[in-house]
């Protein structure tokens, strides 16, 4: 085995291990167990929050397409730490908002979405991207579904620590009980530990940013990036042929719509609920000291279906595949919208476990059906089709909220509000199943 053989194959495990590390340090944030009771007690409303997810996810959209471009034309890792740095600087920024500020408190937080957003958008497509090409460039494509599962698996892990420890350092009295083990005896206050999970969350940034900064670009990609094309010497013209040829090729293979698709609407509506899942757990009556218990095991779900989901791909097709997890969705969203007091904490357990297998199957098909020239640009495409449908529905809750909140309190809207969820997750599923009638016979194959 020559020098250069191995030093490539090293590359290839080294950015398998670090786009590990990167996606569960990116993605395990120490205050989604409290993520909208954070906002809310920081002085949001609730239908400010919901606007601001409409701008977190505006902003994943006007990044997404043009990064998975760049990413196909300068290579994947510079996207990659650009999305590390920019997690730096929107933790900053939650960091110093100022609570119950006003116009200030709002345009903090309206810069740290954008901010998030944005380094969503980077990040998405370009990690996948940079890895697989990596395993390809070796012949190992075939692992990918490897690479995919001890994502799912650690992501799981870090999920169950970020829960655990964001839920329990938001919580006065149990941080009150921890500093008078340790001699500290002073009143802890809710505005003290308002900010400790985020604090945390801007520790992990930097980490984030320094495993980012380890990756190493593929040899195919950094010595020939983008493909040659006799008709366009410009980097514009260039860059929108990729776009063009990407969008025209997901329009033109069946598959690679509806996964898309499918995707989009079964995806949109339930992390329109997560966000709102610590609302939903005050609205059930559940002390603010389980929330991150509640998420922890959310977390841990990943390890349970990382190898259904690996099953899922080997075994099923991709209608029955779309079909299993549609249906765990409305049950589970149904569930919510009866808000029966402690016990309708079991409703989100499916829609998490949903949610991590419906990930792993996108990703696993596209990769599989998609070609190197425009494999970032495509998974751009898939992220920038999600994010629109996340923002298109966070824009009609905010309208559903302000509908339904007639004088009273911002829980009660929002109590109110889940019940239309269930609704549309059945109209928006029997909707694509109406669209795609003429492909079921190569929907029923698997890939």
């Amino acid at each position: 085995m020559t020098k250069e053989l191995r030093k490539n194959m090293s590359d290839a495990d080294r950015n398998w291990r670090r786009f590990v590390l990167f996606r569960v340090l990116f993605n395990s944030r120490f205050y989604y167990p409290v993520l909208a009771v954070l906002f809310l007690d920081l002085g949001l409303s609730a239908t400010e929050y919901t606007l601001l997810n409409f701008a977190w996810a505006l902003a994943i959209v006007f990044t997404d397409l043009p990064a998975g471009v760049l990413a196909d034309r300068i290579g994947r890792k510079p996207l990659v730490v650009a999305a590390a740095f920019f997690m730096v600087l929107e933790m900053v920024l939650l960091s110093v908002a100022p609570s119950h500020g006003g116009i200030v408190l709002l345009l903090c937080c309206l810069a740290n979405r954008i901010l998030s957003g944005m380094a969503e958008g980077m990040a998405s497509g370009a990690d996948e991207a940079l890895v697989f090409d990596s395993l390809a460039e070796r012949g190992r494509s075939k692992e990918w579904p490897k690479v995919l599962d001890q994502v799912m698996r650690w992501q799981g892990v870090g999920m169950v620590i970020a829960m655990l420890v964001g839920g329990a350092v938001y919580d006065p009295k149990f941080m009150g009980r921890v500093f008078s083990f340790f001699g500290a005896n002073f009143h802890v206050t809710q505005d003290l530990t308002l900010r400790f999970p985020v604090y945390l969350n801007l520790i992990t940034a930097f980490f984030t940013l320094w495993i980012a900064l380890g990756l190493r670009e593929p040899v195919e990609r950094a010595t020939k990036v983008a493909p040659k094309n006799k008709n366009s010497g410009g980097f514009e013209i260039t860059a929108w042929h990729l776009v063009v040829n990407a969008g025209t090729w997901i329009m033109k293979t069946p598959i690679a719509l509806f996964v898309i698709t499918a995707g989009v609407l079964i995806d949109s509506v339930v992390r329109l609920f997560l966000t709102f899942s610590s609302s939903y757990f005050r609205v059930i009556e559940l002390p603010e000291a389980t929330f991150g218990l509640i998420g922890a095991v959310m977390g841990g779900l990943g390890m349970v279906i990382s190898p259904v989901a690996r099953r899922m791909v080997a075994v099923n097709s991709v209608a029955r595949n779309y079909g299993l997890i549609g249906l765990t969705v409305l049950a589970g969203l149904t569930g919510v919208a009866c808000q029966w007091t402690y016990w309708g904490v079991v409703f989100i357990l499916p829609l998490g476990a949903a949610m991590m297998a419906l990930g792993y199957i996108v990703s696993y098909y596209l990769n599989a059906l998609v070609d190197s020239s425009h494999r970032a640009t495509v998974l751009s495409f898939k992220g920038l089709a999600f994010n629109l449908g996340y923002g298109f529905i966070s824009l009609v809750f905010a309208l559903v909220l302000r509908a339904v909140r007639d004088g009273g309190s911002t829980q009660d809207a929002v109590a109110r509000g889940f019940v239309f969820l269930p609704v549309w997750i059945l109209f928006a599923c029997l909707l694509c199943a109406f669209c795609f009638r003429r492909h079921y016979r190569l929907l029923s194959t698997s890939i």
